[in-house]
């Protein structure tokens, strides 16, 4: 076996974080016609490099196989929308972005985002390569490349006249495998005096958390703000700004511009979340390894608790056919025995069955039909979205339960 490498800093010095055992791809939803045939499994083994603290996925499929087909559409969550829309009206006007600015998001999925730009008559790009996706925000409107992002696309783009005041990539630097190629472009694409803003899961929170299902292999690297800011500054961008938002359990929103524009002040925000990592130690090896020993434990009481109730003759079904429910049932062994079926809003899942564990996916209105005593949210990130979605299962005294960080039943 080849010696493993960090993909950002090429220490051969790698640990392990969390082995998840062998699981499908987390979207390669399988089709009825194919139920009879083999699934790929892979080893779902997160590393971190003791030299950068980047936990990180080997590569095992290529970016093209992931997602040029593509079975997540953003515009499906309403929490996620609204998330959105504050977003474009505070850039709007921190930026003062006009008629006569750029705005390109990379990883543009179905348009979601773009939309309201275009709404407010500034012009737009968008960079998706998953081309089902793409087309719908064609359809919107909305100019889309369909390639994958870096340095070779970034600089077709500025031969083309781009240059981004407002540089977007929404929980989309998780999914690149070749980050410093990734960086690198955005340098490149970024104007003299542009914006980037990305959000992604924020580290602590997966390890405060215990959201060890956040794992899976569309995401290749998962994120500290310091090991995010040695990444960019790698590149001549430097990180003035950073958020703590909600969305996903706990992500950063960071704002970053070339090296030499001296427009824009760093922030006492970016020391005060470095510290917080500090604090919980996330610089140390040890923390990493506890951190596993802690997920171990929550698999088992996931199905201890679901092994309970179906002893007693209660019925249990899941909501959210999302790739981090993927990875909790994969990885728990949870089985059509546990989940009868999950429920999904988003069409073009419903009439598929999960990977691995080829549990059908229906339309959220099944719930209505059956009943069932208990449902399992698995996009628990969500969960008070769903609850007021499915609030009508009071009626026969059913109830939910949120898995992570622990399991949790509400009436």
């Amino acid at each position: 076996m080849s010696q493993r490498v960090c993909r950002f800093c090429s220490s051969s010095e790698l640990h392990s974080f969390v082995d998840l055992g062998l699981t499908p791809l987390s979207n390669s939803f399988v089709h009825e016609s194919n139920l009879d045939k083999y699934e790929v499994f892979y080893p779902l083994h997160t590393y971190v490099c003791q030299a950068c603290f980047l936990v990180q996925l080997e590569q095992y499929e290529s970016p093209k196989e992931i997602f040029s087909q593509y079975a997540y559409y953003s515009s499906y969550s309403d929490s996620w929308l609204q998330h959105i829309k504050e977003y474009t009206t505070r850039m709007i006007s921190a930026l003062r972005l006009d008629q006569q600015s750029s705005v390109i998001e990379i990883a543009s999925n179905d348009g979601y985002l773009l939309q309201y730009f275009l709404e407010n008559e500034i012009p737009v790009l968008g960079i998706e390569p998953a081309q089902n996706v793409a087309a719908k925000a064609m359809e919107k409107g909305i100019p889309t490349v369909t390639e994958f992002f870096g340095t070779e696309l970034a600089r077709q783009l500025r031969n083309r006249g781009y240059a981004a005041d407002l540089l977007i990539g929404n929980n989309v630097l998780a999914h690149v495998p070749n980050l410093n190629d990734f960086v690198a472009g955005l340098k490149i694409l970024l104007h003299e005096q542009g914006v980037v803003t990305m959000e992604f899961p924020h580290m602590l929170r997966l390890m405060l958390g215990n959201q060890f299902d956040t794992i899976y292999h569309e995401h290749f690297s998962y994120f500290s703000l310091q090991t995010v800011r040695n990444i960019f500054a790698q590149f001549d961008l430097e990180i003035y700004d950073v958020e703590e938002l909600p969305t996903h359990g706990g992500s950063l929103r960071i704002y970053a511009k070339h090296q030499e524009d001296v427009s824009k002040l760093v922030t006492s925000r970016i020391e005060h979340i470095v510290e917080q990592e500090r604090i919980a130690e996330l610089n140390l090896l040890s923390t990493y390894r506890n951190f596993s020993r802690k997920v171990t434990q929550l698999k088992r009481d996931i199905l201890h608790f679901l092994i309970q109730q179906k002893n007693t003759g209660k019925t249990i079904v899941g909501y959210g056919a999302a790739a981090k429910g993927n990875t909790l049932i994969n990885s728990c062994g949870i089985s059509k025995d546990f989940l009868a079926y999950v429920t999904d809003k988003n069409p073009y899942k419903q009439g598929l069955y999960l990977p691995g564990s080829r549990i059908p996916v229906f339309p959220p209105d099944m719930i209505k039909e059956t009943k069932p005593d208990y449902v399992l949210i698995l996009p628990w990130n969500i969960a008070d979205e769903i609850m007021a979605q499915t609030e009508y299962i009071r009626a026969w005294g059913g109830q939910w339960i949120v898995p992570i960080p622990e399991v949790k039943v509400i009436s």
